[in-house]
């Protein structure tokens, strides 16, 4: 397919919805279920000269950069890397803000990240597209950069009709932070 980048979700113990959150995400026996997986994945990267792109999301086994950070470490394995999206780390700022929380998940992550992606986040929890919600891409963008990230950044969640105007905004972000 051309592609050197697989992207991948480490799944949700609710079997009825894999976008939901189920408390044995957090167990033991759900991290080693996961990482008998990557045993049996990474060897078939290794064959085929692929990285194995990772996307930490709130209902998942891999829910948070700590728990990211914790894959990569265990395998050590650059057939191992992070797609990162910024809204995929919080739902609502009530703890902490979504620029602290980014920018700590980068600073941790940022060695790693193949990807990232552009979507956002509105008060309520709920996704919007890139520039509709509350994450502070300018913020965002610098931090990649500050880790040595220049891959791609993929926008995704939104209709045609929006591309244009989220491919201005999110250009006069990376304009913005130069």
């Amino acid at each position: 397919m051309g592609t050197d980048l697989i992207t991948l979700c480490t799944g949700s113990r609710d079997a009825k919805d894999q976008w939901r959150h189920h408390p044995d995400n957090d167990t033991e026996a759900s991290w080693s279920e996961m990482l008998r997986e990557f045993d049996i994945l990474l060897p078939i990267a290794e064959r085929h000269d692929v990285v194995l792109g990772v996307e930490p999301e709130l209902a998942n086994a891999v829910s948070s950069a700590v728990k990211a950070r914790k894959l990569l470490d265990t395998y050590r394995s650059a057939r191992i890397r992070i797609v990162f999206d910024p809204a995929n780390l919080f739902e609502t700022e009530a703890e902490r803000p979504s620029r602290a929380v980014i920018a700590d998940a980068v600073a941790l992550l940022g060695d790693s990240i193949a990807l990232a992606h552009a979507k956002d986040r509105r008060a309520d929890g709920g996704f919007a597209t890139a520039g509709q919600g509350i994450i502070d891409f300018a913020a965002y963008i610098s931090a990649l950069r500050a880790a040595g990230f220049g891959g791609t950044v993929v926008t995704h969640g939104l209709a045609a009709r929006e591309a244009p105007q989220v491919a201005r905004f999110l250009r006069s972000q990376i304009d913005t932070v130069g």
